[in-house]
Protein backbone atom coordinates (compact mmCIF):
# COMPACT_ATOMS: atom_id res chain seq x y z
CA UNK A 1 0.00 0.00 0.00
CA UNK A 2 1.14 3.32 -1.01
CA UNK A 3 2.19 5.82 1.50
CA UNK A 4 -0.36 8.31 0.40
CA UNK A 5 -2.97 5.35 0.18
CA UNK A 6 -1.95 4.43 3.91
CA UNK A 7 -2.54 7.74 4.94
CA UNK A 8 -5.96 8.36 3.64
CA UNK A 9 -6.73 5.13 5.43
CA UNK A 10 -5.34 5.80 8.95
CA UNK A 11 -7.43 9.66 8.26
CA UNK A 12 -10.81 7.31 7.19
CA UNK A 13 -10.51 5.25 10.45
CA UNK A 14 -9.57 8.35 12.71
CA UNK A 15 -12.63 10.03 11.12
CA UNK A 16 -15.04 6.84 11.98
CA UNK A 17 -13.99 6.40 15.35
CA UNK A 18 -14.81 9.88 16.53
CA UNK A 19 -18.59 9.04 15.11
CA UNK A 20 -17.88 10.73 11.86
CA UNK A 21 -20.03 9.53 8.73
CA UNK A 22 -17.54 8.10 5.19
CA UNK A 23 -19.38 9.26 2.39
CA UNK A 24 -17.84 8.90 -1.10
CA UNK A 25 -17.16 12.98 -0.95
CA UNK A 26 -15.00 12.60 2.37
CA UNK A 27 -13.23 9.86 0.82
CA UNK A 28 -11.79 11.67 -2.38
CA UNK A 29 -11.12 14.46 0.32
CA UNK A 30 -8.95 12.47 2.34
CA UNK A 31 -7.49 10.73 -0.77
CA UNK A 32 -6.51 14.54 -1.93
CA UNK A 33 -5.58 15.41 1.32
CA UNK A 34 -3.00 12.48 1.54
CA UNK A 35 -1.44 12.98 -1.99
CA UNK A 36 -0.91 16.53 -1.69
CA UNK A 37 2.77 18.24 -1.73
CA UNK A 38 2.03 21.69 -1.13
CA UNK A 39 -0.22 23.13 1.33
CA UNK A 40 -3.22 23.55 0.18
CA UNK A 41 -5.98 25.55 1.36
CA UNK A 42 -9.84 24.48 1.38
CA UNK A 43 -10.74 25.82 -1.89
CA UNK A 44 -7.83 24.27 -3.54
CA UNK A 45 -8.41 20.68 -1.18
CA UNK A 46 -12.28 21.29 -2.92
CA UNK A 47 -11.04 22.16 -6.22
CA UNK A 48 -8.75 19.11 -6.59
CA UNK A 49 -11.77 16.46 -4.32
CA UNK A 50 -14.39 17.40 -7.31
CA UNK A 51 -12.04 16.19 -9.97
CA UNK A 52 -12.70 12.75 -8.36
CA UNK A 53 -16.24 13.68 -7.11
CA UNK A 54 -18.05 16.42 -8.72
CA UNK A 55 -20.46 16.30 -5.90
CA UNK A 56 -18.07 17.26 -3.47
CA UNK A 57 -19.48 20.69 -1.13
CA UNK A 58 -17.19 22.80 0.58
CA UNK A 59 -19.26 22.85 3.35
CA UNK A 60 -18.00 19.13 3.66
CA UNK A 61 -14.17 20.53 2.90
CA UNK A 62 -14.84 22.52 6.14
CA UNK A 63 -16.32 20.39 8.44
CA UNK A 64 -14.42 17.03 7.49
CA UNK A 65 -10.86 19.61 7.84
CA UNK A 66 -12.38 20.82 11.11
CA UNK A 67 -12.69 16.93 12.52
CA UNK A 68 -9.24 16.02 11.33
CA UNK A 69 -7.89 19.32 13.04
CA UNK A 70 -9.71 18.82 16.49
CA UNK A 71 -7.62 15.26 16.42
CA UNK A 72 -4.62 16.91 15.91
CA UNK A 73 -4.67 14.71 12.51
CA UNK A 74 -4.21 17.88 10.30
CA UNK A 75 -2.39 21.05 10.88
CA UNK A 76 -4.06 24.52 9.74
CA UNK A 77 -1.29 26.79 9.04
CA UNK A 78 -2.27 30.79 8.59
CA UNK A 79 0.07 32.55 7.15
CA UNK A 80 0.36 36.36 6.72
CA UNK A 81 -1.74 37.48 4.24
CA UNK A 82 -3.33 34.04 2.98
CA UNK A 83 -5.98 32.14 3.92
CA UNK A 84 -5.53 29.10 6.00
CA UNK A 85 -3.60 25.84 4.58
CA UNK A 86 -3.36 22.43 5.69
CA UNK A 87 -0.98 19.67 5.87
CA UNK A 88 -1.34 15.99 7.62
CA UNK A 89 -0.03 16.22 11.27
CA UNK A 90 1.79 12.95 10.60
CA UNK A 91 5.15 14.62 9.23
CA UNK A 92 8.63 14.89 11.23
CA UNK A 93 8.72 18.77 12.74
CA UNK A 94 9.49 21.09 10.16
CA UNK A 95 9.25 25.33 10.14
CA UNK A 96 8.27 26.85 6.69
CA UNK A 97 10.04 29.50 4.46
CA UNK A 98 7.06 31.94 2.43
CA UNK A 99 7.99 33.50 -0.76
CA UNK A 100 6.36 36.65 -0.28
CA UNK A 101 6.11 37.38 -4.14
CA UNK A 102 5.17 33.71 -5.44
CA UNK A 103 3.51 32.49 -2.26
CA UNK A 104 5.31 29.71 -2.57
CA UNK A 105 6.08 27.77 0.61
CA UNK A 106 9.17 25.75 1.49
CA UNK A 107 9.69 23.57 4.24
CA UNK A 108 12.67 22.86 6.15
CA UNK A 109 14.43 21.28 8.94
CA UNK A 110 17.53 22.80 11.18
CA UNK A 111 18.71 21.21 14.21
CA UNK A 112 20.69 24.16 14.70
CA UNK A 113 17.41 26.37 14.98
CA UNK A 114 15.88 23.71 17.00
CA UNK A 115 18.95 23.87 19.50
CA UNK A 116 19.27 27.32 19.62
CA UNK A 117 15.33 27.73 20.75
CA UNK A 118 15.91 25.02 23.29
CA UNK A 119 19.12 26.87 24.80
CA UNK A 120 17.00 30.48 24.56
CA UNK A 121 14.02 28.48 26.37
CA UNK A 122 16.24 26.82 28.92
CA UNK A 123 18.05 30.20 29.66
CA UNK A 124 15.17 31.79 30.37
CA UNK A 125 14.15 28.90 32.39
CA UNK A 126 11.51 27.31 30.24
CA UNK A 127 10.75 23.73 27.87
CA UNK A 128 9.62 24.39 24.90
CA UNK A 129 6.04 22.60 24.40
CA UNK A 130 5.43 23.45 20.77
CA UNK A 131 6.61 26.00 18.27
CA UNK A 132 6.26 27.05 14.57
CA UNK A 133 9.16 29.29 12.84
CA UNK A 134 7.69 31.08 9.36
CA UNK A 135 10.43 32.95 8.02
CA UNK A 136 8.64 35.32 5.07
CA UNK A 137 11.21 36.19 2.34
CA UNK A 138 11.81 37.38 -1.23
CA UNK A 139 14.75 36.09 -3.65
CA UNK A 140 17.96 38.06 -3.64
CA UNK A 141 18.20 40.01 -7.09
CA UNK A 142 21.18 38.43 -8.65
Amino acid sequence: MGRAKSQASYLEQALRADGVRITRQRTALLKVLAEAKDHPDANELHSRAREIDPTMSLATVYRTLTALEQQGLVHRHVFEGASARFEIADARHHDHIIDIDKGEIIEFRSPEIERLQEQIAERHGYEIVSHKLELYCRKKAT
